[in-house]
């Protein structure tokens, strides 16, 4: 029965067309219109750009900020998604871009170290933090909301940064322990790198968040809402754009601290207070109002885009809210079975093997040729302008 009323549906418009061509028009007669009667009102009227040639109405063209050779390559409903996303990726490079620089200052030209700690922050601190952080992100995914979760990750880097710029580093020379590792270094000396750690602990807590900050806050959170965002196709069309974007960034954010270490310098030549110190709380001035505004295009993603349904699909969304949360080690398990995630793991393990190799000769070279934390932390930013 519903087969044979499908093809009923089907048929009306064929029955339609040839009931319409079998009428015979009548015979046309010649309408006077009288010289007072008003012309038709120009609302009324179609003008020859709306109609095609087979009379039918054209639609309208798209314009994108009043353009509408913008709005055939971006469409409005796609441009009110990208503009935020990109201002939330030059955000999160350009504070990435500071803190990774920020970190290798810190450790590299402190009291004790070197470009040799790094291997072994990367082994005994890099590597348990990120360990810890998984634990703590799987189970704060399987309590909250992905709103809730973006606020509670990214509030722990903004306060550690805050903390560690205006009250550990000029503090540094009291809460560090300075004279007993010293002594524990002459008598261990084999173990000298190692002990620097801890004779420099608050340096050690921020190379953990400043590297965390590109693991957590780009590769899960941005992308993340990238990828709740935009679809398969505006995927491929606009994230290799986001490249762009993060050549600016790093262009950007290597000026600034440039400028902040100059500035710095000149300071502590004419009134005596600690250069460094005073780059260090000029960076993070820096990165807290980007910070600030990433949370402000996040929110304006959250209420504007996210509920509109011509930006983001609503049975996609739900699809995505319904989707069954695991536990860490069934997640491990179900990466582990995926052949595309195990190259990306040998890819990344690879990654890190190589730059290692070569990061801890370049940075020791580095120190010998900028001893001073301003003129290591200027250098830095002039090289991240050009690279």
């Amino acid at each position: 029965m519903l087969r044979l009323i499908t093809l009923a549906l089907l048929a009306l418009p064929a029955a339609n067309a040839w009931s319409f061509s079998s009428v015979r028009p009548l015979a046309t007669t010649t309408l006077r219109v009288p010289k007072h009667a008003s012309p038709l009102k120009p609302s009324l009227r179609l003008s020859a750009a709306s109609m095609g040639s087979d009379g039918a109405q054209q639609p309208p063209e798209v314009k994108t900020f009043g353009s509408t050779k913008l709005g055939k390559m971006i469409p409005p409903k796609e441009m009110k998604k990208l503009l935020p996303l990109a201002a939330m990726f030059f955000c999160v490079l350009f504070n990435y871009t500071i803190l990774r620089n920020t970190k290798d200052v810190l450790v590299v030209t402190a009291p004790g170290a070197g470009a040799e700690v790094i291997p072994f922050l990367k082994t005994y601190v890099q590597l348990p933090g990120a360990i810890i952080f998984t634990i703590i992100y799987s189970k704060l995914c399987n309590m909250m909301t992905a709103d809730q979760v973006f606020y509670a990750t990214l509030a722990p880097f903004v306060g550690f940064y805050s903390l560690f710029a205006f009250l550990l580093y000029p503090l540094r020379n009291t809460i560090h322990p300075h004279a007993f590792m010293a002594n524990l270094a002459q008598g261990l000396p084999a173990l000298a790198a190692p002990i620097s750690l801890v004779r420099n602990w608050s340096f050690s807590a921020f190379y953990l968040m400043a590297e965390l900050w590109g693991s957590v806050v780009l590769s899960v959170l941005f992308w993340g809402q990238a990828n709740a965002v935009m679809n398969v196709q505006e995927a491929k069309k606009y994230y290799p754009l986001f490249g762009i974007g993060a050549n600016v960034a790093l262009l950007v954010a290597g000026q600034i601290m440039k400028f902040a270490s100059q500035f710095g310098s000149s300071m502590a030549a004419s009134t005596g207070v600690d250069a460094y110190a005073l780059t260090l709380k000029i960076l993070t001035g820096a990165v807290l109002g980007s910070s600030a505004l990433m949370v402000a295009c996040h929110k304006y993603i959250q209420s504007k885009v996210m509920t509109d349904p011509e930006c983001v699909d609503v049975n996609q969304q739900r699809k995505s809210k319904t989707k069954s949360k695991m536990t860490l080690k069934q997640s491990a398990a179900y990466l582990a079975k995926s052949p595309y995630m195990r190259d990306l793991a040998t890819l990344v393990v690879a990654y890190g093997m190589s730059i290692n190799i070569v990061e801890v000769t370049w940075k020791g070279r580095l120190r010998q040729a900028f001893p001073e934390a301003t003129a290591y932390s200027a250098f830095m930013g002039t090289f991240s302008s050009w690279t």
